[in-house]
């Protein structure tokens, strides 16, 4: 009569899946697109899965739903308020139960990050709740962000979700026992809340205690304003992953695979021609920058590469050029599908070293240390990390120009003089260099290390404050 629940986390995007098994059945919440881990797991274990559980309308990525329960046989649940969607889905009323194996599944209505947004409430064989999957309603140390659903349906403001999400907690939420265990949607890193902490799962006893937006002193006038206080503007690839994740997508298999075609140099160089085609480097930022086909972007593979797919390129239906390390061509493909980038066109067979090899031109990054930009006279500074990164510490001098809004910039750098540009380790700056590189900003220099390693050398001044006027 044992419960099994593992938490199957994917730090590229922050996110966290479930798989829950009793007796023999399973159920899987928030699957991510590529689903055979989820169908081996329940393989390997002698389960079936039974039902897929969507928690909302995911924005920051494409759920894997509906293949999975077209290769599983699962039945896709919903909660209340679900708008039509383009598959076969239960829409499930607030607090109806399903039976797994030896335990019950209970869904709660909580919405406020999304209308339909819901929790899954896990009562052991014995009908005591011992797990809540909480999706983006509750985050550890945070709540959903509620100005995202707005951007699909525009009646619904940020104020009304807020009020929505404060009565969910208060009502539906916080009257639970301080022993469940809290498993969120998300972890530090995610782009749908704003204060996420790095533990992916704690007591709810706990964050009744720290979480500042389940703080019983605060009214519905004050949780609004604390909930909405601080808010970035939502990568503009959100509303695009919510429409494919509400009407379905394409099979995430056939994605993969046009994505991982080996292209020649030739047929690489034809495509190339094709309108509005990009070329994405998802090598190491340092082999980019030693040699790479002119005007590609790069975004390592190393680093939050899905999220910044979605903030460099914005349209999901961006055809794409592969280049990546021999061997990484699927898993670039994977990451791409994640969050809903299907037109990857295939990859270049054999790299930049098969392009060089073919007299094709290549070109390179100019790199700079600490230590070499000590000794630059004047030199002009770019910090390329978020306001609130900026704000806390910066160079004395550096102007902020996030990577987030870059296209805000291209009207506002120096074409004639050189800028060193930085974010806080090199992985930002680099894309920001090669997206303006690719559109005419030559004089560009990625500084090693960025403001880690400014800040080590202990040769510049470093500030905490500059009045907002003065940026970018």
């Amino acid at each position: 009569m044992s419960v099994t629940v593992e938490q199957i986390y994917t730090g590229c995007l922050a996110q966290g899946a479930y798989y829950i098994e009793s007796n023999g059945e399973a159920a899987v919440i928030d699957p991510l697109r590529e689903v055979q881990p989820y169908l081996d797991l329940a393989e390997s274990r002698g389960a079936r899965i039974k039902y897929v559980f969507e928690t909302h309308f995911h924005a920051d990525f494409v759920s894997g739903h509906v293949d999975l329960a077209a290769k599983s046989g699962a039945q896709i649940v919903f909660g209340p308020t679900t708008m039509q969607t383009g598959f076969d889905a239960q829409i499930a009323r607030d607090g109806q139960e399903f039976p797994l194996g030896d335990c019950v599944i209970r869904l709660l209505h909580t919405p406020g990050h999304t209308p339909e947004s819901s929790c899954y409430l896990l009562l052991d064989p014995a009908g005591k709740a011992t797990s809540l999957f909480t999706g983006d309603t509750l985050f550890i140390g945070d709540v959903g962000r509620p100005d995202l659903a707005q951007k699909v349906v525009a009646e619904l403001t940020q104020e009304k979700l807020a009020s929505m999400l404060f009565d969910s907690l208060r009502n539906k939420i916080m009257p639970l026992a301080d022993d469940i265990v809290v498993y969120p949607g998300h972890g530090a890193g995610s782009a749908c809340g704003k204060n996420m902490s790095k533990e992916t799962t704690d007591t709810l006893g706990n964050q009744k205690r720290v979480n500042y937006a389940l703080e019983p002193s605060l009214d519905r006038e004050a949780f609004i304003e604390a909930v909405l206080s601080g808010l970035t503007q939502p990568p503009s690839y959100f509303p695009q992953n919510v429409l494919m994740n509400i009407g379905g997508y394409q099979n995430v298999d056939a994605v993969i695979a046009k994505a991982t075609t080996p292209l020649s140099v030739a047929a690489f160089r034809e495509a190339m021609s094709q309108e509005k085609v990009a070329i994405l480097d998802t090598r190491d930022a340092n082999d980019f920058a030693l040699g790479h086909v002119p005007g590609s972007i790069n975004i390592s593979l190393q680093g939050m590469f899905a999220n910044w797919v979605g903030v460099v390129f914005r349209d999901v239906k961006q055809p794409l050029l592969l280049i990546t390390a021999p061997g990484k061509e699927e898993e670039a493909a994977i990451r791409l599908a994640r969050v809903g980038f299907d037109r990857a066109l295939g990859y270049l067979q054999g790299g930049v070293v098969a392009w060089s090899e073919a007299g094709q031109p290549v070109e390179k990054i100019q790199m700079i240390s600490a230590a070499e930009l000590a000794r630059v006279e004047k030199p002009l500074i770019l910090d390329v990390r978020r306001e609130s990164e900026y704000f806390s510490q910066h160079m004395v001098g550096a102007v902020n120009a996030p990577l987030d809004y870059w296209w805000e910039q291209l009207d506002k750098l120096d074409r004639e003089r050189t800028q060193y540009v930085y974010c806080r380790s090199g992985y930002r700056s680099m894309i920001f260099v090669s997206i303006m590189k690719s559109r005419g900003f030559g004089r560009l220099v990625n500084v090693v290390g960025g403001f880690q390693a400014i800040e080590e050398s202990g040769k510049f001044p470093i500030t905490d404050y500059v009045c907002p006027s003065t940026m970018l």
